[in-house]
Formats: structure tokens, C-alpha cells, sequence
């Protein structure tokens, strides 16, 4: 059929020229693959596209796991691991890199080699809690953690909990460490800056604390939620590297990225019996306004057989 060149379907086909095209802010991502959704590598792509980048998802392994509980984790082995990053380190430019779980202390080394070799891009690396692995392997990794990777990270998050257990073991005294103070212990291992997160405050506040060991950068207070998450740390830290790969300052990506968990948070679902989950996406959810007027517009249509197939000789 001859198109008419001032068609709807002629304009479609058009291509834009290479100079035309936009360039991605790419942050590559090393997780593990979470089937149920919670968290791992499925919050982290859809948290970094949510703020503007492109994730650069390489897979570390996956858990056995559902909304409820870890049952297991597989890792992958470390040459799986260096291949994936290393060809697309060949073929994309990438503007940060976040760390999730390795899921093994050789896939540490691997990453750490990777980062090293990649020195310019900046590094942020969330620890979860690892309290459903073994007590064993949690000290093999947390080991390889400090000694191969804290030296390359640019920014390090996790909640008070863990990082308090993890760098602070010794701990004596009556009173909870401060954020500068898990700080400190980080910057023994070279990390610059870390974002502390869940720091009691009270019986219904929480505060979210970015800083050195020599000063409070930043802080974000919250309401404490009476239901428990899931991948709460995972979506933080991708949205943090995804708006300092977008030049974003480290101040100004840490309050966007705590606002943006915030809002997640706020509109929480439960998809399965478990805990509820972020909404990532909860920006492109449809206000009040829009929701009456797409019901408004669905009552006008419902004269409209959709199932009857018009026949083939329908002119146009």
C-alpha cells in the first residue's frame, strides 16, 4: 500500500540521526537476582530508573526467598561475575556503581579489582542484613568486605543496626554509637562518607544521618512506620548512586534520595503474606483528579464492544 508522506504512519517510521540521540547516565549495579521483588537487583533497576539513569544490572547470584523470609542464596561463581561487568564496561560509559551482596568474598575480590581498575567512578555499597545467612559465612564476607572493597567505596549506607554490629563490635558503652562515630570506624578502611540510616531518635522518629568523621553533612528525620519493608537499603542506595551519576552533589542526591525512599514508603504495598514492599514507582500512579476522570471516561465507553471484530473490507 502507497503511504501518503503526510501520514500519521510515514512520521512514525521516521529514525533520529546518531547526533540526535540522547545520551544515558549509566550506574552499574552488582546484586543479587530477588524473584519475589523485594529487593536485590529488581529494586535496584527500577529504583535507578526511576530518578533518570539506566541500570547496568550484574548478576551476583540469587536468593531463594520470598516476601517473608531468605531460605537460601546461590552465588554465581567470580569469572561469571568479571565477565558480565567487564564487557559492558566495553561497550557503555558508567557514572557510578553501587555494590548490594556479593553473595561470596571472591566476588568482593572481583569487584574490588573492578573498581580499582575503574578508579574515577565513584562507589556506593549498601551492606544488608545478613542475619538469615550462617554465622560463618557472614564472618568470611564481612572480612573480604572491609579488607577488599571499603578501601574503594566513595560513600558507604546501612542502617545503624548493622553497621554499629559490623564496624563497632567491641562497643562498650551504655549509649548507641553516633552516626559519626559508625563513620569514623568506616574511614579507618578509607571510605570518605557514610549514610546512616534508621538512628533512633525516639519512640516515633528515626533519622537518616550523612557524614564524615568530623561532621554531620546532612540529615533527614522521619516518622517511624508501624509495618515492616523489604528492600527499603536497596532502593536508598541505588537512588543515591543514579543521582550521583547524574552530577548530582552528594548532599543534594542524598536528600533527594531520602525524599524519594520517603515516598516509596508512603505508598508501600503488600503483593504477597510478608512484608510490604516499596512502590518504586510511585510517582507515575495516577492522582485523584486523573483516577475520577478516567472513570468518567471508562462509563462513556462501556456501549463499546470491544470483543466484536470489525470485518476486513471496513473502509478507511
Amino acid at each position: 500500500m502507497k503511504q501518503d508522506s503526510n501520514s500519521p504512519i510515514s512520521h512514525q517510521s521516521e529514525k533520529p540521526t546518531a547526533d540526535e540521540v540522547a545520551a544515558a547516565v549509566c550506574v552499574m549495579t552488582f546484586n543479587a537476582n530477588d524473584p519475589s521483588g523485594a529487593g536485590g537487583l529488581t529494586g535496584d533497576t527500577a529504583a535507578i530508573a526511576s530518578v533518570g539513569a539506566h541500570a547496568l544490572a550484574i548478576v551476583t547470584g540469587t536468593y531463594v526467598r520470598d516476601t517473608t523470609e531468605i531460605v537460601d542464596f546461590v552465588a554465581f561463581d567470580d569469572d561469571t561475575v568479571a565477565d558480565q561487568a567487564r564487557t559492558v564496561f566495553q561497550d557503555m560509559p558508567v557514572q557510578a556503581i553501587k555494590v548490594g551482596f556479593a553473595g561470596s568474598p571472591e566476588n568482593l575480590a572481583t569487584i574490588a579489582e573492578l573498581t580499582a581498575d575503574y578508579s574515577d567512578v565513584p562507589v556506593i555499597a549498601y551492606m544488608p542484613s545478613l542475619s538469615w545467612w550462617s554465622d560463618d559465612l557472614i564472618d568470611q564476607y564481612l572480612d573480604a568486605f572491609v579488607e577488599l572493597l571499603l578501601p574503594q567505596t566513595s560513600v558507604l549506607v546501612g542502617n545503624h543496626s548493622t553497621l554499629r554490629r559490623w564496624l563497632l563490635p567491641d562497643w562498650e558503652n551504655d549509649r548507641l554509637p553516633t552516626a559519626r562515630e559508625i563513620a569514623k570506624a568506616a574511614s579507618v578502611k578509607g571510605v570518605p562518607y557514610t549514610l546512616v540510616t534508621g538512628v533512633p531518635v525516639d519512640k516515633e522518629h528515626f533519622d537518616n544521618v550523612l557524614c564524615t568523621p568530623q561532621a554531620v553533612l546532612g540529615n533527614g528525620q522521619f516518622e517511624r512506620f508501624e509495618l515492616s519493608f523489604a528492600g527499603a537499603g536497596d532502593t536508598l542506595s541505588a537512588a543515591l548512586a543514579a543521582l550521583i551519576a547524574c552530577d548530582n552533589d552528594l548532599g543534594d542526591a542524598t536528600r533527594e534520595a531520602l525524599t524519594y525512599l520517603d515516598g516509596c514508603l508512603a505508598a508501600g504495598y503488600r503483593p504477597g503474606m510478608g512484608q510490604l514492599l516499596p512502590d518504586r514507582m510511585f510517582w507515575a500512579q495516577p492522582d485523584e483528579d486523573e483516577e475520577d476522570e478516567e472513570s468518567s471516561e471508562s462509563d462513556d465507553a462501556k456501549g463499546v464492544d470491544a470483543s466484536r471484530i470489525p470485518p476486513n473490507d471496513t473502509s478507511h
